[in-house]
């Protein structure tokens, strides 16, 4: 028997245990990046871009991330025709608190030798793939940045792969030129981040109730 294709989550479903899900989910991603970041053996492409204007502005991580989350949907809306999601908006909301959070409390940890960082870098990235599969499984669309990378294709013709690539490293580039750590950590987390958010939806699927299922292409937020 074919099971039912689960509709996409929409403002009129958030009374609902779905959005509690995409809450979990952003909670976790947000302890995820706080975890990688304090690791200190370097950084994805986006979180580079955001330490690097974080360094130069002032601002904090979290900050830099909300708002550039909401420069990126205003952008995406107006010139990609890319509308936001109920996902889309709490991605930029609450992510980047949620990264100030953890990393203000002064129980969080934050390395300075080798061994130690790695072990966290990989703790972080494990808690990114399950964040990532728990809040793309609610359905609720994708982040701002992933609803740029879809708009860009979409106007270039281009893959999104081949979009992919184009678009991080030019932010790798620009977030390493502003101060931004490059390091160990960016290697680590392009080899493993693709396969643990793939092994993720696929945990979160089976554990999904009947007619669930997750999108295959995801977000970071």
């Amino acid at each position: 028997m074919e099971r039912r294709r689960r509709v996409p989550l929409t403002w009129r479903g958030i009374a609902s245990w779905r959005f509690l899900q995409l809450q979990a989910g952003l909670l976790c991603y947000g302890l995820a990046v706080a975890l990688v970041l304090d690791a200190r053996i370097g950084l994805d492409p986006w979180s580079c871009f955001h330490q690097g204007v974080s360094l130069r502005t002032g601002l904090s991580f979290g900050r830099v991330t909300q708002l550039l989350g909401l420069l990126i949907i205003a952008g995406s809306w107006l010139f990609l025709r890319e509308r936001p999601g109920v996902g889309t908006v709490f991605n930029m909301l609450m992510i980047g608190p949620w990264v100030d959070l953890f990393r203000g409390q002064a129980w969080f940890p934050v390395q300075s030798v080798f061994l130690p960082g790695l072990a966290q870098f990989l703790a972080g990235l494990l808690t990114l793939g399950l964040a990532s599969g728990l809040y793309l499984s609610a359905r609720a669309g994708a982040g701002p940045r992933d609803g740029l990378l879809l708009g860009i294709a979409r106007r270039t013709g281009m893959s999104i792969r081949r979009t992919r690539v184009t678009l991080e490293i030019l932010l790798l580039g620009t977030g390493w030129l502003l101060g931004g750590p490059v390091g160990m950590g960016t290697i680590v987390f392009a080899l493993l981040m693709g396969p643990l958010m793939q092994q993720s939806l696929a945990v979160f699927r089976f554990a999904a109730p009947p007619g669930a299922e997750p999108p295959l292409n995801g977000g970071d937020g």
